[in-house]
């Protein structure tokens, strides 16, 4: 059973960082392109960035492109979501996605596969 869990959302203020890791079991976690999505309230999941499988790709959202960093650690099974500068329309449930194969690393929910629950991030100002 393929398991993403998420963590590290919470409230924070306007301005400033947050890290949120999610942590994936039941498969060859090294072998996967991974991915960030986002939910708002009241709007359509829409893609945050994404790491290839060998961690020489990255991909982000124009939204917040140059306030976020998606990294991996595939010794710990783990890809992360470095977030700086947060605004209050970042306020979002963010989720964490497993590329499917045999599509490559993309920004549409196409390309993946097995989800997270996501963790809740509210920005406030």
């Amino acid at each position: 059973q393929v398991l993403l869990v998420e963590s590290g959302g919470g409230l924070v203020q306007a301005g400033e960082s947050l890290r949120l890791s999610c942590v994936v079991s039941g498969l060859a976690f090294s072998h996967y392109h991974m991915g960030w999505f986002r939910q708002a309230p009241g709007k359509d999941r829409e893609f945050v960035g994404a790491i290839s499988w060998n961690g020489r790709e990255t991909y982000y959202t124009d939204a917040m492109y140059g306030r976020i960093t998606v990294s991996r650690d595939d010794s710990k099974n783990t890809v992360y979501l470095l977030m700086s500068g947060l605004k209050l329309e970042d306020t979002a449930v963010y989720s964490c996605a497993t590329g499917r194969s045999p599509y490559g690393i993309g920004m549409s929910r196409n390309n993946y596969s097995a989800w997270g629950q996501g963790t809740q991030v509210t920005v406030s100002a």
